[in-house]
C-alpha cells in the first residue's frame, strides 16, 4: 500500500524509523497483535512557537491521514474563543474514539466513560444545586439513567409511555407500569453500573473515601467543588479533577478486553487507539485545557492497567508543564522510535522531540496508511440467541416490544460508498473557454442555416437565450451550468433546423445568445434592453423578430425582476433550471412557464425523504443507516433560490433542525430563518457544523446555498478533519450537480452526497427511450465539438434546456398554423392552451397554467465517484406514471 504523492508528509527527513515504528505500534500484523498489550509513553513533539499552526497541521495531518477509517483515533484541537480553556478534552477524546472505531473491529462500548461523562456534565451544568441542597445523589442517578436510555439498547424501552386507561384500572396499570417498566429497570442498571465502576477502579482512588456507591461519591465531589465551579476565577482545580475522572474512566474502558483468546471481541482488537492533542503556546486559547489533559493523563496512567492508547501531543509545552511531567530530556527521532515499541513505566517522563523550523521546511517522510486486519461480519453474528428467552420475551411484550425485537431494515439507501468511491484520482479537467466557444460556434452555424432558409423564402424567427457570462476559469466552470445549458440549446436547434428541411410546418429558429452578467447580475437591464427592442420592431426584418425567450437558469432577485420586465412586455418565456416559486410573481405570471418543479415541491419531497429513508450512518456502523432525526440547514438568506428552498424544507421536515446562514461575501438577507446563525467564513462554519454533528450524529446536512460555497465548506471540513472520522450525509438541491459530477470531491471519502436533478441517469432502468436518445445525441455532439472528458454527461441542465427549447419551438410551430405572422401573442395563446410531449427529462405536459409541467419529474441522485445513482424518481417520467401512485415521499 502506498501513500498518494500529494498526501501530507511527516516533517523531518530523518524520521523514517519513527514513522515506520508508529505504524507498527498502532497496527501490528495480526499474528503479532500481542504487542497491543503495552502502554506506550506520552510523546511530546515540540514545534517552534512562531510556526505553531503550520507545525501542528503538518504533524497531525500526516499521522492522522494514515489512520482515517482504519484505526480509532481522536484529534483534540486547541479550540478558539473564551470557552476554549474551560473544555474537558477527555470528554472529546472518548466521544471521538467511539465514533471513529472501524466497523466490526474493536468492540469498545465505553460503559465507564459514558456514565462518568454524564455525571460530570450534570455537575458542571448545575453547580447551584449543591449550594441549595447538599444531597443530589438521587438526581445524579436519575439523570445518568435517562441518558443511558436515550442511547438505546435494553434500557430504551423504559422511555415508552404507559397504557392510557380510565378509572381504577388505569390507576393500577399506571402504577404497575411506572414501578416495573420504568423505575425498576433503571434502578437495576444503576446498581450494576455503580458496582462495576467502584470495583473496577474508582473504589481504590482516594476520592472515593471508602464508599462503594458511584453516585454518592460523585455527589460528594460535586458538593466539594460546587463553589469553585460557580466562581470562574477558581474553577481550574475543579476542572482538573473532573478531567481526570473522565479520562481515568476512558482508560479503564480502553484496557479491556484482553488480546486474543476465543471470544470474538478479544480476537478483533487489531489496532491501538491514538489521541492527537494540539498544545498551544502558553497564554493562547486552549492552552490551559491541553495542559490540564496532560496532567490528567499522567495521574490516570499511574493506576490504569495496560493496554493504553498512544498519545501524541504536538505544540509548544510550557516550562511549568515540562517540570510537572518529570523534566523529560530531549530525544532524537531514532531514540523516539525505540520508545514507541516500549512499555511505559509508572511515572516515566514523556518522550520529548523537537520539530525544528528546518524540519518543517523539508519535504518530509510519507506516512503509509496502516492496514490492520478487518472483519466482514459483526462480532454478534456468531452469538446465538437463546430460543427460550426469545419466546418468553415475545409472549410478555407482544406487539408492544415489536419495534425492539424486529427492528426496521438498516440498509443504507444507495449503498455505503462515499463520493470518492471509484472516483478519478483528480477532478475531471474542464476547458472553460474552449467548451463555451464550441457551443456558441454550433449555434452560430445553425443561425447561418436559418439565414439560408430565410433567403429561400421560408418563415423563420428569433429566440433570445439569456445565460450568465461565460466562465473564465476551470473552477468557475465547475460552479456554473452555462456550458451544458448552451449545449442543450444547440442540440435542439440543430435537430429542429435539420428536420425543417423536410417538414414545412416547422419554423426554423435563430438563437440570439445574450450574456446577463456574472451570476445574472445584469439580468434586469438585459431584459429591459430586449423589451425596448421588441417595442420598436417597425424596421426589423421578420426573420429577426423575437418570438420568445429561453433561460435564466438561476433563481435570483435579478432574474426575478427580469421576468417581470418580460411579463410587462408580453414576451413568452420558457425557464430552464430556475426553481424558486417566487420567480412566478407579478407580471411574470402572464408570460413565464418554468421547466422544472418548484422549490415547494422539491423541499417537501426532500424533507419526507430525509425523515423516512435510511441515509444517515449510525455511529460506529457505516454500513447501517437510519432516517435523519435532525436537519442542519445551511442557507444563504440573501439568495432567492437558497432562502426559498431552505424555508420550505424547514417547514416540511418532521424533526428538529438548526440553521446556519452562510455567505462568504458577508451579505445576508433582512429576514433569515428563525434561529439562524450567520457565518461568512468556511472555517468557522466547518467548526460549528462539526460541533453540531457531534451533538446530533443523527443529523443530515441540508444544503440550499450555492455550489461555490459548498466546495469551500467541504474543503475546510476535510482540512480540519475534526468530524470526518465518520461519514457525513449531505442532501442538496440541483445547484450541486454543477460541481458534484466534475469529480471535485474525488478525495472526500467521508462525504455521502444526495442531490436533486431533473432526469434519470442513462443506465437507470427507468430511463425512457427519449432520454437515452438525447444522451446519445449529446455524446456525439460533445465528441465532435469539445476535446477532453466531459463531466456533465449525466447532468440534467443540458436536458432541461433541450426540452425548454422544444416547448418554445412547438409553441411557435402551432402559432404559425393559425397566424402566418407568428406574433408573440399567438405564441402565448398556444402556451396557454397547453403542450405535451415525451422529452429528454421525461413526460412534459403543460396544462395551460403558468406553472411547471404537471407532475414534472424530480430525481434524487446519490453521487459515487463520477457516476450518480438514482435513489428516488417522483412524478410522470413516463406518461402513465404519477406521484400519487408512487407513494411517499413522492405523494402527499
Amino acid at each position: 500500500m502506498t501513500a498518494p504523492l500529494d498526501s501530507p508528509r511527516f516533517p523531518n527527513d530523518q524520521a523514517t524509523a519513527f514513522v515506520r515504528e508508529f505504524r507498527v505500534t498502532v497496527a501490528p500484523t495480526y499474528e503479532n497483535r500481542a504487542r497491543l498489550e503495552t502502554s506506550p509513553p506520552l510523546f511530546l513533539l515540540r514545534v517552534p512557537r512562531e510556526s505553531y499552526r503550520t507545525g501542528v497541521d503538518r504533524v497531525v495531518a500526516a499521522l492522522a491521514g494514515a489512520l482515517r477509517q482504519r484505526v480509532p483515533f481522536a484529534h483534540l484541537p486547541a479550540g478558539t474563543g473564551d470557552g476554549a480553556d474551560a473544555r474537558l478534552l477527555s470528554a472529546g477524546a472518548g466521544t471521538q474514539l467511539y465514533r471513529s472505531a472501524p466497523q466490526h473491529m474493536t468492540p469498545d462500548r465505553f460503559p465507564h466513560f459514558r456514565v462518568m461523562c454524564d455525571l460530570v456534565e450534570y455537575i458542571r451544568r448545575h453547580p447551584e444545586e449543591w449550594v441549595t441542597n447538599a444531597n443530589q445523589e438521587a438526581e445524579l442517578r436519575t439523570y445518568a439513567g435517562e441518558q443511558r436510555a436515550q442511547r438505546g439498547g435494553a434500557l430504551a424501552f423504559t422511555r415508552m409511555e404507559g397504557p392510557a386507561l380510565d378509572g381504577i384500572a388505569g390507576f393500577l396499570a399506571g402504577l404497575s407500569w411506572l414501578s416495573f417498566v420504568q423505575l425498576l429497570p433503571r434502578r437495576i442498571w444503576a446498581h450494576r453500573t455503580s458496582r462495576k465502576v467502584m470495583r473496577g477502579w474508582l473504589g481504590a482512588e482516594p476520592v472515593a473515601q471508602g464508599s462503594n456507591n458511584l453516585f454518592r461519591v460523585m455527589d460528594h465531589v460535586a458538593a466539594e467543588r460546587s463553589v469553585q465551579l460557580a466562581d470562574g476565577a477558581s474553577q481550574e482545580e475543579a476542572l482538573q479533577e473532573f478531567d481526570w475522572l473522565v479520562l481515568r474512566a476512558l482508560l479503564e474502558d480502553l484496557g479491556r478486553p484482553a488480546i486474543g483468546r476465543i471470544l470474538p471481541g478479544r480476537r478483533r482488537r487489531t489496532s491501538r487507539p491514538v489521541l492527537f492533542l494540539e498544545l498551544p503556546p502558553p497564554g493562547e486559547p486552549g492552552a490551559r485545557a491541553a495542559e490540564r489533559f496532560l496532567r490528567s493523563l499522567r495521574r490516570a496512567r499511574a493506576t490504569a492497567g495496560p493496554p493504553g492508547p498512544l498519545v501524541v501531543a504536538v505544540g509548544v509545552p510550557s516550562e511549568d508543564l515540562l517540570r510537572e511531567l518529570g523534566d523529560p530530556a530531549e530525544s532524537t527521532w531514532p531514540e523516539a522510535s525505540v520508545r514507541l515499541a516500549a512499555d511505559a513505566a509508572d511515572g516515566e517522563p514523556p518522550v520529548l522531540v523537537t520539530v525544528s523550523a528546518a524540519d518543517l521546511a523539508a519535504r518530509g517522510v510519507p506516512v503509509l496508511p496502516v492496514g490492520p486486519r478487518t472483519f466482514r461480519f459483526s462480532r454478534y453474528v456468531p452469538t446465538a440467541v437463546v430460543g427460550g428467552v426469545t419466546v418468553l420475551a415475545l409472549l410478555a411484550g407482544g406487539l408492544l416490544l415489536r419495534p425492539v425485537l424486529f427492528p426496521p431494515p438498516r440498509d443504507c439507501l444507495g449503498g455505503t460508498g462515499s463520493v470518492a468511491e471509484a472516483a478519478p484520482t483528480r477532478p475531471v479537467p474542464v476547458h472553460a473557454t474552449a467548451w463555451y466557444k464550441a457551443a456558441v460556434r454550433t449555434i452560430d452555424r445553425q443561425n447561418a442555416r436559418v439565414g439560408q432558409y430565410a433567403a429561400q423564402g421560408r418563415t423563420v424567427r428569433t429566440v433570445v437565450a439569456f445565460v450568465s457570462d461565460p466562465p473564465t476559469t476551470d473552477d468557475e466552470t465547475r460552479f456554473d451550468g452555462t456550458i451544458p445549458e448552451l449545449r442543450g440549446i444547440a442540440i435542439w436547434q440543430e435537430k429542429l433546423n435539420r428536420e425543417a428541411a423536410a417538414d414545412d410546418s416547422l419554423i426554423p429558429l435563430r438563437v440570439d445568445v445574450r450574456g446577463a452578467g456574472v451570476a445574472f447580475r445584469d439580468a434586469e437591464s438585459a431584459a429591459r434592453k430586449l423589451a425596448a427592442e421588441v417595442a420598436d420592431e417597425g424596421g426589423v426584418p421578420a426573420s429577426d423578430r423575437v418570438v420568445g425567450v429561453l433561460g435564466f437558469a438561476q433563481s435570483r432577485r435579478e432574474t426575478q425582476a427580469a421576468l417581470r420586465v418580460l411579463g410587462d412586455a408580453r414576451i413568452p418565456t420558457i425557464g430552464t433550471t430556475a426553481t424558486a416559486d417566487e420567480m412566478l410573481t407579478g407580471s411574470a405570471a402572464l408570460t413565464y412557464w418554468p421547466s422544472t418543479p418548484f422549490n415547494s415541491r422539491e423541499a417537501r419531497i426532500e424533507a419526507d425523504f430525509a425523515a423516512t429513508e435510511n441515509i444517515v450512518a449510525q455511529p460506529g456502523h457505516e454500513d447501517r443507516c437510519t432516517p435523519a432525526r435532525n436537519a442542519i440547514v445551511i442557507e444563504s438568506s440573501a439568495d432567492l433560490y437558497s432562502d426559498s428552498l431552505a424555508r420550505r424544507f424547514v417547514g416540511d421536515f418532521h424533526g428538529t433542525h438548526q440553521v446556519f446562514d452562510f455567505n462568504q461575501e458577508g451579505v445576508f438577507g433582512a429576514a433569515p430563518l428563525s434561529g439562524a446563525v450567520s457565518e461568512h467564513g468556511a472555517d468557522p462554519l466547518a467548526r460549528a457544523l462539526c460541533d453540531a454533528l457531534g451533538d446530533r450524529p443523527d443529523s443530515v446536512v441540508y444544503w440550499s446555498a450555492r455550489a461555490k460555497d459548498f466546495t469551500a465548506l467541504i474543503n475546510s471540513m476535510d482540512t480540519a478533519g475534526t468530524c470526518t472520522s465518520r461519514d457525513v450525509t449531505v442532501l442538496g438541491g440541483n445547484e450541486l450537480t454543477n460541481v458534484a459530477q466534475t469529480g471535485a470531491f474525488a478525495d472526500k471519502d467521508w462525504l455521502r452526497l444526495y442531490y436533486s436533478a431533473h432526469r434519470l441517469p442513462t443506465d437507470d432502468p427507468g430511463a425512457g427511450d427519449r432520454t437515452r436518445q438525447f444522451v446519445a445525441d449529446y455524446d456525439a455532439y460533445v465528441k465532435a465539438t469539445a476535446p477532453g472528458t466531459d463531466p456533465w454527461r449525466q447532468d440534467g441542465h443540458s436536458a432541461v434546456s433541450y426540452d425548454a427549447f422544444h416547448v418554445l419551438s412547438e409553441a411557435v410551430r402551432q402559432a404559425g398554423l393559425a397566424d402566418p405572422d407568428i406574433e408573440r401573442k399567438s405564441v402565448l395563446l398556444v402556451l396557454q392552451a397547453g403542450i405535451a410531449f415525451n422529452g429528454a427529462t421525461g413526460y412534459v405536459s403543460y396544462d395551460g397554467a403558468n406553472a411547471p409541467p404537471s407532475d414534472k419529474t424530480l430525481v434524487l441522485l446519490r453521487q459515487t465517484g463520477d457516476e450518480p445513482k438514482a435513489v428516488l424518481a417522483c412524478g410522470a417520467y413516463d406518461q402513465h406514471q404519477s406521484s400519487e401512485a408512487q407513494g411517499p415521499p413522492c405523494s402527499g
